[in-house]
Formats: structure tokens, sequence, C-alpha cells
């Protein structure tokens, strides 16, 4: 059976007002230190009385003192009260300055690419923010699993975020080692990759991802397939460089593989483009000034 639950209206009502008179044993004192007047403080002190049912306070003409009730009440009242002042302060610490535990969900592949040559001077511009970095290549709910903003490829992320660029649009390219290609042949056109061993990404959403194409700008999916399909662009070109076959995968990632002579590049003249990479997080009117600075720290070391 389903339980209804509702919020008791003014929970808190007169609570700083009672802490005040008992602290001070004096009513006018209190409504000093609270900046209001002594027959506001003994109001909201009477209201909280009538709430809990109790007297809280003995009033003589010459002192105040606490009740049995009202000494169990200050009791447990006054740690709790604290515990919600400091609790606010700190959300309030969050709103006001870069402070705090900044988590991102990113690609394993992004990482070497985008993040490592700027999180050392990020670490050392905002000492007061502890990064915390989940490479992982599933899309993840941002919001179930604690991340402040995640960075992904642009057609991957839902048009409900708010998606902030982080490279320029980049090419797909098509790569695979010398070895392999000495024993295969070179493709000339996307229709040569069915001869061909194609390793494949398959998506967080489960489908494969299809190999793109831009010939006369006009857009080609080849049919492809191959010995091997992982999660993952690093393992993929692991894979290649080891001859297994070829890969498509974003141009960034490939570079440093062909500079090193463990992999070729193939059908560049058909070369399709995809968005490029994108840091993206559920709503603007929720970032945080951690992730604020992280972002114009991103933009600023991309120029």
């Amino acid at each position: 059976m389903k339980q209804n639950y509702t919020v008791r209206r003014s929970a808190l009502e007169g609570v700083e007002a009672f802490l005040a008179v008992a602290r001070r044993r004096s009513f006018r004192r209190a409504a000093a230190d609270l900046g209001v007047t002594p027959s506001a403080v003994s109001q909201a002190v009477r209201t909280l009385e009538a709430r809990v049912g109790a007297a809280l306070f003995i009033r003589t003409t010459r002192s105040v003192g606490l009740t049995e009730a009202g000494q169990r009440y200050f009791d447990r009242a006054a740690p709790a009260f604290e515990e919600l002042v400091a609790a606010g302060e700190a959300a309030r610490d969050l709103g006001q300055r870069p402070t705090g535990l900044l988590r991102l969900s990113v690609p394993r592949g992004v990482v070497p690419l985008i993040l490592e040559p700027v999180i050392g001077s990020f670490c050392d511009a905002y000492p007061e923010i502890e990064l915390e970095i989940a490479a992982s290549d599933e899309m993840v709910d941002l919001a179930a699993g604690g991340f402040d903003a995640g960075i992904r490829l642009g057609e991957f992320i839902a048009p409900d975020m708010v998606a902030v660029r982080l490279t320029p649009p980049l090419p797909m390219a098509v790569v695979a080692s010398r070895a392999y290609l000495a024993r295969h042949g070179r493709p000339q056109r996307p229709q040569d990759l069915r001869h061909h061993a194609c390793l494949r990404l398959r998506r967080a959403g489960g489908g494969i991802a299809p190999w793109l194409f831009l010939a006369d700008n006009t857009a080609i999916e080849a049919v492809v397939t191959g010995p091997l399909i992982a999660h993952d662009y690093p393992t993929l070109l692991g894979a290649a460089v080891r001859g297994l076959g070829l890969v498509q995968a974003p141009q960034p990632l490939t570079e440093r593989p062909i500079a090193e002579g463990k992999l070729e590049l193939v059908l560049a003249d058909v070369a399709a483009v995809t968005p490029g990479v994108f840091l993206y997080y559920p709503d603007r009117r929720q970032i945080l000034p951690k992730l604020r600075v992280f972002i114009d720290h991103m933009k600023a070391g991309a120029r």
C-alpha cells in the first residue's frame, strides 16, 4: 500500500529564536543578536511552543529559564540546527567559488588527446578543486552517476544536453598496419572494404557504428565485416597495430601510431567528418563555478 508523505510546513519556524533565547537566557538579548524586536522573538517562541505542545521556558520578571521539555528540545535541536547551518554554508560555498569535487565521464581515447595537456595546469590554477576522471566508453546517466559533466563525440550527445565544443569537426580516418596492407592490399574506394577485415565499434546503445565516407559531397555508408568488435577505439587501434585489420576512428586518435610508423592511412580522399568532441552537462542553470572554470580552462587551452 502506497503511503502519502507530506513536508510539514514551518517545521523549523521559531527554532532559531528559541535557541537564541535559550543560550542568552533573555528575550531582549536574543532579539539583539537576531536583529529583530523582542516581541517578534516572543511571538516566534509562542508559536513553537504551540506546535510542540509544551512550554519551553519558565519566564519571570527577572529571568528566563528552560523547562524540562525546553531542555530536552534544546539538547537535540541545537546540534541539529548547527548542522543545517553548516550544510547551507557548504552548499553556498560551492555555488559562489570554484571548489569541491568535479567528476567527469570521459571516453578512454579522449583522455590523452584532450585532457592530459590541461590537467596539470588546471589543478595548479584551482587547488581547491578535486578533479575526478572516470574513463569509460559507456554512455552514462550524468545525474544518476553523480557526474558534473561528460565529454563525448557530438553525435553521441542527447539533444537535451548543453554542449560546449572542445574540438573542431574531426575527420574519420581509416588505418591499418603496413603488414596487413602488404598481405591484403590497399583499398582504393569504400566499396573495396567488403573484401577486407574491418574492426568495428559497438556503441553504448548496442548498435554497431557504421563506416561513413564522403565522395562528391555525397555521404556513403560502407557495409563492412571483420573478426573483432570492441566498445572503444583504443582496443580497435591496438588490434590494427597487430595486423588484425582496418579501423575507422577519429583522426586525432590515429595521429600518434601513424607518426610512429605503426599504422598507415588509407581512403583519405573520401574521409567523412564528425561533429567533433564536446563537453556536455544537463542544465545551464545548474552549472557551478567549479565546472564553469573548467570549461573556461579547456577553451583557453584549445586556443
